[in-house]
């Protein structure tokens, strides 16, 4: 399945990226995740801790064991805080 992954602020300076297309066979965004860090040091680093990262499919927050399932896109970024 193809995928649009979109990276927001910190985890888009550790990658890099603002988004890319992604092939993938996982079935969950934890899956998902692995298959990202498996790439290269840079994917390592931004997602060394899930705690620290929340994610969002179809732009509809979830968690990481979340199925992909139909989904278009994948967005990643840190917890925000209101003001």
């Amino acid at each position: 399945m193809k995928l649009d992954v979109l990276y927001f602020a910190w985890v888009r300076e550790r990658i890099g990226l603002p988004k890319e297309k992604v092939e993938t066979s996982a079935t969950t965004v934890a899956e998902l995740v692995e298959e990202l860090k498996a790439r290269e040091e840079r994917y390592e680093a931004a997602f060394a801790d899930l705690g620290a990262l929340r994610v969002a499919i179809d732009q509809e927050l979830t968690e990481f064991d979340a199925a992909l399932d139909g989904a278009r896109e994948v967005a990643f970024f840190p917890p925000m805080t209101g003001g």
